[in-house]
């Protein structure tokens, strides 16, 4: 029996993401949206100029018996640079920030232990600045972003970013990969 729950990350551009986690063993579905903004029913082209509130992330369907949220959040901090406020690479704007939308107070609990966890040890050479929302309305982006890296490997943008993004996780947690 699964026990399939959801997990949201903006970690910066979707089509970067959705390739981390979409080789995750117990993760069935990973949808590139919008979410954390004032429109409604943003478009890709709406949310590109930053001033709808909404951050490019991603909808993370998984089986928590396979795996659990605490590694996927891992993988989240770890495959991005949670420590840059507004930007990600030269991706930069709010709908490029780092955050964290909780499904529930479970997950907010996991994520300000971690948080506080990483910022003790120094995982990082800054502190983490991902915001901690509660999970709010998840809007799809449009049909060709879904799994936009898988269909388009050899674009440079994904080539130059998003192959070694996903390269770095399949090395660092072989054992997870499908």
């Amino acid at each position: 029996m699964s026990n399939e729950q959801i997990a949201v990350f903006a970690g910066g551009c979707f089509w970067c993401t959705e390739p981390v986690f979409s080789q995750l063993k117990g993760v069935s579905k990973v949808v590139s949206g919008y979410i954390g903004g004032h429109t409604l029913d943003p478009t890709y082209k709406d949310i590109c100029n930053g001033d709808t509130g909404h951050a490019e992330a991603i909808q993370i369907t998984f089986d928590a018996e396979q795996i659990n949220f605490e590694t996927l959040l891992e993988i989240f901090l770890v495959s991005h640079d949670p420590t840059t406020l507004n930007r990600q690479g030269n991706d930069v704007g709010t709908q490029y920030r780092s955050a964290v939308f909780c499904q529930n107070t479970e997950q907010r609990n996991a994520v300000n232990k971690m948080i506080t966890e990483f910022n003790a040890t120094h995982l990082f050479n800054a502190p983490i600045v991902t915001q901690i929302n509660d999970a709010d309305t998840f809007y799809p982006a449009e049909g060709y972003h879904q799994y936009y890296f898988d269909k388009n490997p050899n674009q440079p943008y994904c080539m130059a970013v998003a192959a070694p993004k996903a390269a770095k996780i399949r090395a660092k947690y072989a054992a997870l990969i499908k």
